[in-house]
């Protein structure tokens, strides 16, 4: 497994493993491709490989010290393999070692893998937003982790 950050060529890539995964956020084409814009808000884009195909990506937001991670995706075919994790963790390096004070992020309340993961990571609920989500319709629970 290769952890790297994403290139505008991923896109095609990122599009499809989004597609697949049901819990994704709806993003478009143009959405991800502003992704390698220099117009703010800067983001970060890392992409998980194994064998020279895209298994995974993770996309969060900067804002001045604090970071909200805004999408996660893995491919089907490799969850429960550590993919995620792995991610999880290259991007929380990525945090340390540019001094973020908080990150943040919001999963459906029935995502108990990724809630447990998040947990795992040193995230704490911070808060829930009613009926945020749709198809179906569910709770967002807010979670934050102080400084990686």
């Amino acid at each position: 497994m290769i952890i790297r950050p994403a290139m505008r060529s991923d896109v095609p890539e990122m599009l499809r493993l989004a597609h697949e995964a049901p819990t994704a956020a709806s993003w478009s084409q143009k959405e991800y491709e502003r992704l390698f814009d220099a117009q703010p808000p800067r983001r970060t884009a890392l992409v998980c490989e194994e064998a020279g195909t895209a298994r995974g990506f993770l996309i969060a937001r900067i804002v001045d010290n604090e970071w909200e991670i805004e999408n996660i995706v893995i491919a089907a075919e490799v969850r429960r393999r550590r993919f995620a994790t792995k991610l999880l963790e290259a991007f929380l390096d990525q945090a340390r070692a540019e001094a973020a004070g908080a990150i943040f992020l919001e999963v459906r309340e029935s995502n108990k893998a990724a809630r447990s993961l998040y947990e795992k990571s040193g995230f704490h609920e911070a808060g829930r937003r009613v009926r945020y989500y749709s198809q179906p319709v569910e709770d967002a629970v807010l979670y934050r982790r102080s400084g990686p």
